[in-house]
């Protein structure tokens, strides 16, 4: 028995935009391909993507009032959305990569202290059974345990958000880009 294939749902968004420059960072002198998004225009297209499935593919429709003279700027602007985020998603990718590191070398300081912590809690435990005795080795046990929550946390739940915004990033790298003149 074969499962049936379910395509990725397909989400539009049309941007409506007086001339091409509205699009990009006016602060940033590189060329096209290489400029960054205008912020706002990058938060808009973001949220509005990060609203679907992980699985839903994008086709982005640009309504451009002020049609260059010079040429057509479909593949320009394909390559420059395509660029943007695809270098977003390198970066939230060593981001990620910089993140686990740092949460190997905590989890790697925990083991220690709470291994640490466990050995002088038993220590104490050996020296008698009187009122401070036992609250020093609880203490120590739970202060041992409590230092290791946060290295924790970074493997069973913290990655998992830079993961998601890598993905986006990926799909809105690729997404299917449609250049229209007028309104």
């Amino acid at each position: 028995m074969t499962k049936s294939a379910h395509p990725a749902p397909i989400h539009r968004l049309a941007l409506r935009i007086h001339e091409i420059a509205q699009l990009f960072n006016s602060m940033d002198p590189t060329p096209f391909l290489n400029k960054d998004l205008d912020s706002e225009a990058e938060d808009f297209i973001e949220t509005w993507a990060s609203g679907f499935a992980p699985g839903s593919r994008f086709h982005i429709t640009i309504h451009i009032e002020q049609w260059p003279s010079d040429s057509d700027p479909s593949e320009m602007l394909t390559g420059a959305i395509h660029n943007h985020f695809s270098y977003k998603a390198e970066r939230a990718r060593s981001a990620l990569k910089h993140f686990l590191q740092q949460g190997r070398l905590s989890l790697a300081i925990g083991i220690v202290f709470v291994t640490l912590c466990l050995i002088a809690a038993d220590a104490i435990g050996n020296l008698g059974t009187n009122t401070g005795a036992t609250i020093a080795r609880e203490s120590l046990t739970i202060v041992g345990w409590v230092a290791m929550w946060r290295p924790l946390q970074t493997f069973l739940y913290d990655w998992w958000p830079l993961q998601r915004q890598i993905r986006l990033y990926q799909k809105l790298g690729s997404a299917h880009v449609q250049i229209i003149q007028g309104k």
